[in-house]
């Protein structure tokens, strides 16, 4: 017999009664029945119940193990009685007699329980991480995990994708986050940078004459933490095609992530992958990541407020302001009036205008100022009853779009409108190639500069920069954008046009894109790309609210690894041996 285990901790079945086996595994949880002792034996597989009794010579070793110490039993496998058995574990119907038990490595005290569902906290769960990951719900996400990359592998491969892996160690470009740099012993004063994307090493792979690429493939950033965004570093499947237009690409990614959120989820799945402009979802979702469980959507109701009677709304109008109308199903009470004003207060803004609708009648301040027939005209543009509300958002647009956006989702979560059973899916294309910096009055890019621009090299001659769109993309699910790509711009002279607008000069482009840019000039295909995010795709078929439950070794919420104690510091020998000298912030009086 193998001397750690015959089977492991979720195989045997009546099947084996009478066998004589061996099991390895942590004390799950340990049952003192008065001269009766119970082990539930816990390996990556699962539970094996395990009993000896007093008399046995294996009793004075298991009264003193304690739990999350590593054993191996030997024993008999035996039927359990008709009412004990439990049938919510594979081996629910069976028990091994412990005729022998060895401890392998015991345990000391534990900072965490293991075999409980109770939350620690996340710096404890964190700093024990290899606890935590014995936890069923961790082990069993990042299992998922797992299951989901082979399957996103397979169904590549399956589509005549071939896998490269790019470098890691690359050169530094300004591509919207902060980048991790490296020091380079032998070029002092000099640093690679950690690839925020695979972005320019996949373009020159369909340079190289590659058809079809992916990888699941590391991302470095130095951005700060959110609940779908881990800090530090991520996974993403980065995917590229030469001789594609917009289409084709939404024909490779769909049936990919379709497939494996049918095939690792019980939720239903909206099999339609709508396709909503930019400009369509900022006026009716207030955001570009729009949660289409919402049953209802926004309206601008700015014609209806100019020149009214309600003055605050019609002099901001006046002055280059927009009103945006969130509908408020079954919100046509004044606590909840009240209720909206005061979280919209706490965002940041004024507050929120409101109509309540009720027996027929328009009620509130602002159905006053405007009299009844234009409360009845946004009483039907909304679709609403009477018991519903309309609440109000006036400001510049990005700001009414974004403040209605946040109301929508809250009034969907708060009235039980979102449908949590559901997945669905949507494509916002059409985004603008350029935006103008508020603050510097500058013309920038609003997304990837590498975009080809609708209209090509004549769009960015003779448009407005602020009219021009981009064949870009992103696919957006239940609110979490999954994914950002591209049809690419793959001509140098549209490529100098765009960096031109934005106020980069050629030189600029030939310094900090000099591989890309020089590739381009020796023949370079129509190419086009995306790259789903891993951990969002496995933090929403899990249901988890927060990506670190889906990360094996995941950062807080500071960027600190509390597990291994990183960042760290380094000794004086090593920082002179790579040319650095620390120049740490002075610290207040």
């Amino acid at each position: 017999m193998h001397p750690y285990r015959s089977h492991h901790c979720a195989e045997l079945t009546p099947e084996n009664i009478a066998d004589t086996i061996r099991l390895s595994g942590w004390v799950h949880r340990k049952r003192d029945h008065g001269g009766v002792v119970f082990i539930d034996l816990r390996d990556h597989y699962g539970l094996t119940q395990c009993v000896v009794d007093s008399t046995d010579p294996a009793f004075p070793a298991v009264e003193t193990v304690r739990n999350e110490s590593v054993i191996t039993v030997t024993g008999t496998v035996r039927a359990r009685s008709e009412e004990t058995v439990n049938t919510a574990l594979p081996t629910g119907g069976i028990e091994v007699h412990i005729d022998e038990l060895m401890i392998q490595s015991a345990a000391d005290t534990l900072p965490i329980q293991v075999n409980s569902d109770e939350d620690s906290g996340e710096d404890i769960r964190l700093r024990y991480r290899y606890l935590d990951l014995r936890r069923q719900r961790p082990h069993d996400n990042i299992m998922l995990r797992s299951r989901i990359i082979q399957s996103i592998r397979q169904r590549m491969l399956a589509q005549d994708f071939t896998e490269f892996q790019t470098p890691i160690l690359t050169a530094s470009s300004p591509e919207g986050a902060r980048d991790f740099l490296v020091p380079a012993r032998m070029h002092p004063g000099k640093f690679y940078a950690l690839p925020q994307a695979p972005q320019q090493f996949k373009q020159l792979i369909m340079v190289s004459g590659f058809d079809k690429y992916f990888q699941i493939a590391p991302c470095f950033r130095d951005e700060d933490s959110r609940a779908d965004r881990s800090p530090g570093e991520f996974y993403q499947l980065d995917l590229e095609m030469s001789f594609v237009e917009q289409a084709d690409v939404f024909a490779a990614v769909e049936p990919v992530v379709r497939g494996v959120f049918e095939e690792f989820s019980d939720k239903k799945i909206d099999e339609d992958f709508v396709h909503i402009p930019f400009d369509e979802a900022m006026l009716k979702y207030g955001s570009d990541k729009p949660d289409l469980r919402v049953p209802f959507e926004i309206s601008d109701v700015t014609d209806i407020f100019t020149g009214s009677d309600f003055a605050i709304f019609a002099k901001s109008i006046e002055k280059g302001a927009v009103v945006r109308a969130v509908p408020g199903p079954k919100c046509g009470s004044r606590a909840i009036a009240d209720r909206m004003n005061s979280w919209a207060q706490g965002e940041g803004a004024p507050g929120m205008g409101y109509i309540i609708f009720g027996d027929g009648e328009a009620r509130g301040p602002v159905a006053k100022a405007l009299g009844a027939e234009k409360s009845e005209e946004i009483k039907t543009r909304l679709g609403l009853s009477d018991g519903d509300a309309a609440f109000f958002a006036c400001a510049p647009a990005g700001e009414a779009a974004s403040l209605a956006g946040r109301a929508r989702l809250r009034i969907g979560a708060e009235q039980g409108l979102i449908d949590n059973s559901l997945f669905k899916f949507c494509w916002i294309v059409d985004f603008p190639m350029f935006e103008l910096d508020e603050t510097t009055g500058k013309v920038e890019f609003s997304h990837n500069p590498f975009s080809m621009p609708q209209g090509g090299l004549d769009a960015l001659n003779n448009q407005d920069p602020l009219t021009i769109k981009a064949w870009q993309y992103d696919l957006v699910c239940n609110g979490i954008e999954l994914s950002s790509g591209a049809i690419r711009n793959h001509l140098p002279d549209v490529m100098y046009r765009a960096f031109d607008i934005a106020g980069y000069g050629p030189e600029v482009v030939d310094e900090q894109f000099s591989g890309m840019i020089n590739a381009f000039k020796f023949g370079a295909p129509p190419h086009g790309g995306i790259a789903p995010g891993i951990d969002r795709m496995v933090m929403l078929i899990a249901d988890e609210p927060n990506i670190r439950e889906v990360t094996l070794f995941p950062m807080n919420g500071k960027a600190e690894d509390l597990m291994m104690g990183a960042p760290s510091e380094v000794d004086d020998a090593a920082l002179r041996e790579l040319h650095i000298r620390k120049l740490l912030p002075k610290k207040p009086a």
